[in-house]
């Protein structure tokens, strides 16, 4: 699941959960819409976790300096 994956569960955990006022026999809607958030903030952050840890920085390089004697002359 990605980022968008779970962004979409916290949004539709928290619509169930706050904007609704349904009843049905045997579910509690309120507590899926909970779940549902809980479950997407757990993704993100393994979905974060995973990314910083793919990311690889590459060791910083000297900068190169021109050696002036060996500069370019053009003739024309």
């Amino acid at each position: 699941m990605g980022l968008g994956g779970c962004i979409l569960m916290i949004a539709v955990g928290g619509i169930l959960t706050f904007a609704t006022d349904w009843d049905a026999n045997g579910l509690n809607v309120h507590l899926v819409g909970l779940i549902l958030m809980a479950v997407g903030v757990i993704g993100m952050a393994a979905y974060v976790s995973v990314y910083k840890r793919r990311r690889v920085i590459a060791p910083s390089q000297a900068p190169m300096v021109e050696d002036p004697d060996h500069r370019h002359h053009h003739t024309y």
